[in-house]
């Protein structure tokens, strides 16, 4: 029974992502640009969203992740959830990696960021048609 609060905990926590430090810059204009994100330190998950456009759309979606220590992962989804790709980084390394991509109806390409143990990490995503 003692664990019970610490079970609870880490179940609500699950889907919260905290980041430390949190500087993120967006430019977007007719459908290219970057959204950008760096921070000190990181832990948990949450999934994002970047509005991209007015209506369904598809995109070439390249993302470009590192992180000093820790483990940092983004996973680019399609409307429906499925994962298009994942991107784990690997300490004192940059990782990049592209695809295409459709937004959802309102014009947004969600992503999924998950961060344990990440110290001095980043992430950006650029779109383009």
């Amino acid at each position: 029974m003692r664990f019970l609060p610490l079970l609870f905990l880490l179940f609500f926590l699950s889907g919260c992502l905290l980041l430390s430090g949190e500087e993120t810059s967006i430019d977007l204009v007719d459908q290219s640009g970057i959204l950008s994100t760096t921070f000190v330190s990181g832990e948990g998950s949450e999934e994002r969203t970047l509005r991209v456009s007015e209506g369904p759309t598809t995109l070439q979606v390249i993302v470009i992740v590192g992180v000093e220590s820790g483990d940092l992962q983004i996973e680019i989804l399609q409307p429906d959830g499925a994962v298009v790709f994942a991107l784990a980084a690997q300490p004192d390394s940059q990782l990049t990696r592209s695809s295409w991509v459709r937004s959802d109806d309102q014009g947004q390409i969600r992503y999924r960021v998950t961060a344990r143990g990440a110290r001095n990490g980043s992430y950006q995503i650029f779109v383009q048609p």
